[in-house]
């Protein structure tokens, strides 16, 4: 079973700083593009960054200030720093990645669209 975990969320103080971590876990062989996306109450999903196997990085416009993407494909695990955070920033974070290759007993199989249960980000004073 290949799932992502997301972890790092919480409640913080306007212009703190927060890390996410997001790792695939199961029997992973390579993970292709990863990226994180918010949601905020009453909004709809937006992408923040996503990240390609290889390194390349994304941001959506206005992210890349204070957002940064990266990850560690030997631990599966694909990281947003967050610093300066305001209030606007709180919403619930999702980690997704497109295409998972895995071992499925004697072979290898390719999943797609894989997505986090979210992890919670307030912004508070």
């Amino acid at each position: 079973q290949v799932q992502l975990v997301e972890s790092g969320g919480g409640l913080v103080q306007p212009g703190a700083s927060l890390v996410l971590s997001c790792t695939a876990t199961g029997k992973i062989h390579s993970i292709g593009a990863m990226g994180w996306y918010r949601q905020a109450p009453g909004k709809q999903r937006e992408l923040v960054a996503t990240i390609g196997s290889g390194g390349r990085t994304n941001y959506a416009r206005g992210m890349k200030a204070r957002f940064t993407i990266s990850r560690d494909n030997a631990k599966n695990t694909v990281y947003l720093r967050m610093s300066t955070l305001t209030p606007e920033d709180t919403a619930v974070y999702l980690c997704n990645a497109g295409r998972i290759t895995y071992y499925n007993v004697t072979h290898l199989r390719d999943g797609h669209d894989y997505w986090g249960q979210g992890t919670q980000v307030t912004v508070s004073s």
